[in-house]
């Protein structure tokens, strides 16, 4: 590692380590450590997930009774993942994979001594807890509970459990959730009294002051040849409006959902001046040009961005696709490691964070589809698989040349290909970060938002197509736009869409840059925000109305939303209203 490098990590960890007042952390590593570390994260070969953490501090204490107890941060910076070891007198030793659910106000650290213990706190005081304790213990009940997320130390701490498996245990975890969290002021008592506790169900501050109709004016509208009204089969309600009527390229405040704004589209109907720009995009064929296509748009003002994986996808594992020199067979992945475990990957949102969340829409494409088979980007670095950040934990390396979404610490969120200096510059600031293939939309220096350089091919963009190998199919993407000061995150269904009718779009609407998500079915298309029902619950509102098909069900026939209600098996985002810091 240069020793430009080695400063820049070293000076980031021991800032992240002072944190703000009050602060509860780990003392961070020594600098010989983060070099070893950071050594090990560069090298080739097979490796331990732990070995993907560059930045990562333990603490460890002896047992008076023997063995050990060690506490690993596996990113300091972001505070929100760990690893608890325990080892016997034995020898034998058991992981644990903890969450700490409100990262932005507490810090975890193992108080080391006579008498270890977790303890967790910041600004609001500390609480200390020794979960290991007892037969059977706190974390033995925990994991046996079979939930996703599992409260311990008096909710103050979760345990992520393994709850891939059977359709009972999917079940399960759905009708626990429905009955003990989404529905009824009754019910969201008993969650806040017994469950996850009221210390971190806290709402999102509403933006009374915020003028609706002020921020569809700074939306804008699409540059359009002409203005019909669109029938659209949207689940989404409009202020003011039928939800199935909508101006082409405008934007409409939606129903009960601050913040939140839709549009409708036929690309066929963007203005010439952008749709007839020649050596951008292959021309839009009959079909796609009057294809459904449905936008969300998020300000972001005091909105945060998270990444999910699934109970299954995207591996981490090899693609079939590289061939050759691309891949290495004497090595589980691309990156060395085969599996996450043992962490544990629980597919839904914590739900601590059910009263604030505001959407959710599928993550990428599994890991089988996350890397190429043809053109250069298939002939190094492994082939290029898409990588993906969680709580500032790398599952898969970021790869240069790949459109990478990201949240960083100080809660930035950005769109890009990524670089190769970002690894210095970008992923020790990293949260949440997840590429899927090349860019839709770029930047490009003249400050002009512009198709990406390999829109138009089919091999080289990795695009491919449905099952019949036709590349025009319903697919989802996104893209960041500014405007008035304000960020924006749009969200894009496509009925019936080739890569250039999707760049097309995003760049009718005037985004900086855009990217791909996963298509071929609603399922892997899928988005929905949430408002509150009658009952204090939550209630899912599709950007496609058939997509309501896709939630669960309760007992009774009740829709059980997908994310937050029960695991998936594959990965998604999810935008969360921020609450301020204490």
């Amino acid at each position: 590692m240069p020793n430009r490098l080695c400063l820049a990590v070293s000076a980031f960890v021991m800032l992240a380590f002072a944190g703000g007042a009050g602060a509860l952390d780990m003392p961070p590593p020594a600098q010989d450590v983060l070099d070893t570390q950071r050594a090990a994260y560069e090298a080739r070969g097979t490796k331990t997930i732990l070995d993907l953490q560059p930045f990562r501090s333990a603490q460890s204490v002896d047992l008076a009774e023997g063995g050990a107890v060690t506490l690993i941060s596996l990113n300091p910076a972001v505070r929100a993942w760990f690893l608890l070891e325990l080892r016997g007198a034995d020898g034998q030793t058991a992981v644990y994979h903890l969450e700490n659910p409100d990262p932005a106000r507490r810090g975890v650290a193992l108080e080391v001594g006579t008498a270890p213990a977790l303890v967790v706190g910041g600004d609001g005081g500390t609480e200390t807890c020794t979960p290991w304790e007892g037969a059977p213990s706190a974390l033995e009940e925990a994991r046996d509970s079979g939930l996703p997320y599992a409260p311990l130390c008096g909710g103050a701490l979760h345990l992520r459990n393994d709850v891939a498996g059977s359709r009972t245990s999917r079940e399960r975890v759905a009708e626990f959730l429905r009955d003990n969290v989404w529905f009824g002021e009754e019910i969201v008592g008993l969650v806040k009294r017994t469950f996850y506790d009221d210390a971190f169900l806290r709402s999102g501050e509403t933006r009374d002051d915020v003028d609706p109709g002020a921020i569809v004016d700074a939306l804008g509208q699409a540059p359009m040849a002409d203005r019909p009204v669109m029938s659209a089969a949207t689940g989404i309600e409009i202020e003011g409006g039928e939800r199935s009527r909508m101006e082409m390229g405008s934007w409409y405040a939606v129903k009960d959902a601050p913040g939140v704004y839709a549009s409708v589209i036929h690309p066929g109907r963007i203005h010439p001046d952008i749709l007839n720009r020649r050596g951008e995009t292959n021309a839009l064929d009959y079909v796609e040009r009057a294809a459904d296509t449905y936008l969300l748009a998020f300000d972001l003002t005091d909105v945060e961005i998270g990444y999910e994986r699934g109970t299954e996808h995207p591996r981490l594992d090899w693609s079939p696709r590289p061939q050759g020199n691309a891949r290495d067979w004497n090595t589980p992945g691309p990156d060395g490691v085969g599996s996450a475990k043992p962490l544990e990957m629980v597919g839904m949102l914590n739900p601590a964070h059910a009263d604030r969340v505001i959407a959710t829409f599928n993550g990428g494409f599994k890991r089988e589809h996350g890397a190429f088979k043809f053109r250069d980007l298939a002939t190094y670095n492994g082939g290029h698989h898409y990588g993906f950040v969680i709580n500032g934990v790398v599952l898969s390396k970021l790869q240069p040349s790949l459109a990478t979404l990201y949240t960083l610490t100080d809660g930035t969120i950005g769109m890009k290909a990524w670089e190769e200096a970002d690894n210095e510059t970008l992923l020790p600031r990293i949260r949440f970060a997840r590429q899927n293939g090349v860019p839709l939309i770029v930047t490009n220096e003249q400050g002009e938002s512009v198709p990406g350089d390999r829109v138009r091919d089919w091999l080289g963009g990795n695009w491919y197509g449905n099952a019949n190998a036709e590349i025009r199919t319903v697919r989802s993407g996104i893209c960041l736009k500014e405007a008035a000061g304000r960020q924006f995150l749009i969200f894009g269904y496509f009925s019936s869409m080739t890569p250039s009718g999707m760049a097309r779009t995003f760049q009718a609407y005037g985004c900086s840059d855009a990217m791909q998500l996963d298509m071929n079915s609603l399922e892997h298309t899928y988005g929905a925000i949430y408002v509150e029902d009658e009952g204090g619950g939550l209630t899912a509102r599709h950007i496609a109305s058939q997509m309501a098909a896709i939630d669960a069900k309760a007992r009774d026939g009740s829709p059980i939303p997908r994310f937050v209600g029960f695991p998936d098996n594959r990965d998604f985002f999810y935008l969360l209203r921020k609450v301020e810091k204490d």
